[in-house]
């Protein structure tokens, strides 16, 4: 299987909460497009230095990853960021990454949308089986 890339939209998630509170006006919700690389292998959602100026996101502290090439960097946390794909979203912390790196989507916020990398067509797509709404598995949960 190839590189899979994708588009999604990324939104400051404060500023949607003072649209919503009536403190600001919905044009000064800050948002942008971004075509990201799907990255199953990492876990969090990360944005370059650039995206992470535009959207305004506050700083969440800092935190250590493992590179591909098994060094180990420390990288700032920021967010909240709401992630959109198709009929999905998210809201979650994002990792930024120096300069004007490609931004990654990674297994966390792909879990909560569910959606699935489907090899066949090298693209990113809402789970099948799920098409109109992201479903949960909740197995330790049992009502009755």
């Amino acid at each position: 299987m190839g590189l899979v890339h994708t588009d999604i939209e990324l939104i400051n998630q404060d500023d949607i909460s003072l649209f919503n509170s009536g403190y600001i006006p919905e044009d000064k919700v800050r948002k942008t497009n971004v075509n990201v690389l799907v990255d199953s292998g990492a876990y969090m959602m990360c944005i370059n230095e650039e995206i992470r100026n535009q959207l305004g996101f506050k700083s969440l502290g800092y935190e250590s990853a493992t590179l591909a090439n098994g060094h180990i960097e420390k990288y700032e946390i920021v967010g909240p960021v709401t992630i959109v794909f198709e009929n999905r979203n998210t809201i979650c912390r994002a990792l930024v990454l120096p300069g004007n790196n490609q931004c990654l989507l990674g297994a966390i916020p792909m879990e909560d949308m569910d959606v699935v990398i489907n090899p066949k067509l090298q693209k990113l797509v809402v789970n099948p089986e799920h098409p109109f709404m992201a479903q949960k598995t909740l197995k330790g949960l049992s009502i009755v």
